[in-house]
């Protein structure tokens, strides 16, 4: 059942970062709205910028999905998820620091929320050894 619920954040988390970053590389202004948020048109080239790193991050939990189930797939996990925390945590920093100097709007703390609850998911996980009991 461990496995399962794994398997299910690796899926979301993965397809979530995914899809917004290859959105963002593809529609930059249109996704930020779709997030509810607004920039200037001229951000475009940015936003398209940072959505390939999103994308690769969501590319990375997509391989961490698929490490659930091979053979030694538990370090390669374990690094997948300390630098996605790395990533992550850094962003959600940074968007809080960025929300609080009034630099970002106060709709982008959503994105800080979402990355800090997935860094301490994965803070703990790691603490725990949860990935040391991943099916073989």
């Amino acid at each position: 059942m461990k496995d399962l619920y794994l398997l299910a954040y690796q899926l979301i988390t993965g397809v979530s970062d995914a899809s917004t970053g290859a959105l963002l590389i593809a529609a930059p202004v249109f996704t930020v709205r779709m997030m509810g948020l607004s920039v200037p048109r001229d951000a475009a080239p940015f936003l398209s910028f940072i959505g390939a790193f999103v994308l690769a991050v969501g590319l990375s939990y997509l391989y961490g999905a698929m490490l659930i189930h091979r053979t030694g797939g538990v370090p390669r996990l374990e690094a997948v998820w300390l630098l996605t925390a790395i990533i992550r945590s850094s962003v959600a920093i940074f968007v809080v620091a960025a929300v609080l100097n009034g630099t970002l709007a106060l709709g982008w703390i959503t994105i800080a929320i979402f990355d800090g609850i997935c860094v301490c998911i994965q803070a703990r996980g790691l603490r725990r050894g949860w990935l040391s009991h991943v099916t073989y």
